[in-house]
């Protein structure tokens, strides 16, 4: 039974890391489509667990975006509720798989997917083929994993002592609690809900005892999302406690609507005979129908409080204005949360968007030095430096994500991007760091009381120009791929080096003629070699499109 759980889990992570990559632009569509619609955010959060086989990766996934500020918690919530209805897929692919007669086994024709995948990964000669391998792989093991489970339980399902022994086990909260521990321990409620339907197809639980059991599964799934929100922010926590509360409803809803149908039949109508009359002799569909309908359910009903469970949960946890402070100075990712590795390509996505936001605020910082330095108007210093500080802690943060981002398994596309990023990452920095050196030569003319004449000051303005259109070029190189923009960003960083020979040419002839100093001169020239320089880095950003 062992054997069988450990290859049912191998083959959980087979599919899932091979779906995801499959499906990487697909995923990063649907989650740039969650609004404030709840049927939308319902539906993405179906198709995203439906398509990557794990509810878990999704619920951590959507606590990421909570955390790094662009979803809310609103639609977050919905997200979840729509994963809990993908999650059980799973269970109706065992269903279907364990349907058939000894003869034609279903779960036999499944299981020689893990063959024909195997040698399809072996012998493409293509990333997309061997990925494709990967899922077939994944999805026949599962019903290799399950065929063990089954003939393992079919065993220990005729020893009397098993028999008495589960039979005395028929409490429907110790059952649920069985089940949530079972799940939290194991990680997937995917695999709890198979076992059961294994369990129940054998012989060894009924139908009810199967229903509990999945019931607190559902409340076990929980687990993942709570760890995943303990390290992260208030948003994140309260995102994971939405999720909690949500499961936990739904399974006292349930259990109470049990008993009061008990009640009011004498005890002679349950779940578990109401599936078994909608579903006669295939147990196994009965208890995957049954954990479907539960989550819809649960879904429809949970929806319009959506809203009032979202209050409870600020109140719980509320904010902290001193734990806010500390996070504002020092310095926060603004696309990029570390629970996001759970989905690689959408890590990837959020990785690109997070290195734009790095450049914007490296951009602002130039220009901020170029007005310092032109009027010796200090009143942005302080925005200033609360910048070059963010720009420091998303250097070193953004290079410890993309190491582990790394180590993960990638698409061909993504893991050539991902390889690039280290120095653009590398190159961002760089630009702050000159923004940094001509907001010094400005402090150095205001201490010596010294400034550029109007002539000079119309250079700096001039070269401003051509740094900013070459900036909006490589940015748009670097989010859409765009080549053509990279070549006039190419041909604007041309005009940059004539611009700075210019600016060098008429500094010494302001110098011959006495309108500048040399202590000006210094800090003019040293202004425009930096300037030079900061496109050398901007245009270093847009040549990495090549390499994706």
């Amino acid at each position: 039974m062992l054997a069988g759980i450990g290859i049912f889990l191998v083959a959980c992570t087979t599919m899932s890391s091979n779906l995801e990559a499959i499906s990487s632009s697909k995923l990063r569509a649907l989650f740039r489509k969650v609004s404030g619609n709840k049927m939308i955010g319902v539906g993405i959060g179906v198709v995203t667990t439906a398509a990557i086989q794990s509810s878990g990766a999704t619920t951590v996934m959507t606590i990421g975006f909570v955390n790094a500020g662009i979803m809310t918690l609103t639609q977050a919530a919905t997200v979840i509720y729509g994963a809990n209805i993908g999650t059980t897929i799973t269970g109706q692919i065992v269903a279907l798989g364990m349907t058939g007669s000894n003869r034609v086994s279903t779960t036999v024709i499944f299981s020689a997917f893990a063959g024909i995948g195997a040698l399809i990964s072996l012998f493409g000669n293509k990333d997309e083929i061997k990925r494709w391998g990967g899922i077939f792989s994944g999805f026949g093991m599962l019903f290799v994993g399950l065929s063990m489970m089954s003939s393992s339980m079919e065993t220990l399902s005729a020893l009397d002592s098993v028999k008495h022994f589960l039979a005395g086990i028929s409490n429907a909260l110790l059952l649920v609690l069985v089940g949530a521990i079972l799940t939290a321990v194991i990680q997937s409620s995917s695999v709890m809900t198979s076992i059961a339907i294994t369990m129940v197809v054998t012989g060894l639980i009924t139908l009810d005892q199967g229903i509990y059991l999945t019931m607190g599964a559902n409340i076990g799934s929980c687990v993942v999302a709570m760890i995943a929100g303990l390290g992260s922010g208030k948003n994140a926590k309260r995102t994971a406690l939405i999720h909690l509360l949500f499961n936990v409803g739904g399974v006292i809803v349930f259990l109470i609507t049990g008993l009061i149908i008990s009640l009011t039949t004498g005890d002679s109508v349950d779940f578990g005979i109401i599936f078994e009359r909608l579903f006669p002799g295939v147990p196994q569909i009965q208890l995957a129908m049954f954990h479907t309908v539960f989550n819809t359910i649960t879904v429809l009903i949970v929806l319009p409080l959506t809203g009032f469970l979202v209050s409870i949960v600020s109140k719980l946890i509320p904010d902290s204005h001193d734990e806010a402070t500390v996070t504002e100075e020092a310095g926060r990712l603004y696309y990029v949360d570390w629970n996001m590795l759970k989905t690689p390509p959408i890590a990837v996505d959020q990785l690109k968007k997070e290195i734009i936001n790095m450049a914007d605020i490296a951009m602002l910082n130039y220009i901020y030095s170029l007005e310092a330095i032109s009027t010796l108007d200090f009143s942005k210093q302080e925005q200033f430096n609360k910048n070059e500080k963010e720009i420091d802690f998303i250097n070193k943060e953004l290079v410890k994500f993309v190491v582990e981002l790394s180590k993960l398994p990638l698409s061909e596309k993504d893991h050539k991007f991902v390889a690039t990023t280290f120095h653009t990452i590398s190159d961002l920095e760089r630009v702050g760091d000159y923004a940094e050196n001509i907001m010094e030569y400005a402090d150095t003319l205001k201490s010596e009381s010294e400034g550029f004449s109007e002539s000079a000051i119309s250079e700096i303005a001039y070269m401003r120009e051509h740094i900013e259109e070459l900036f909006d070029k490589v940015i748009r190189a670097y989010t859409m791929k765009d080549k053509e923009a990279l070549t006039e960003a190419y041909k604007i960083e041309d005009e940059v080096d004539r611009i700075t020979t210019r600016m060098a040419e008429n500094h010494i002839i302001r110098l011959n003629e006495g309108i500048c100093t040399a202590i000006v001169g210094s800090q003019y020239m040293s202004l425009a070699s930096n300037s030079e320089r900061i496109a050398d880095h901007f245009i270093n950003m847009g040549k990495m499109v090549n390499e994706w």
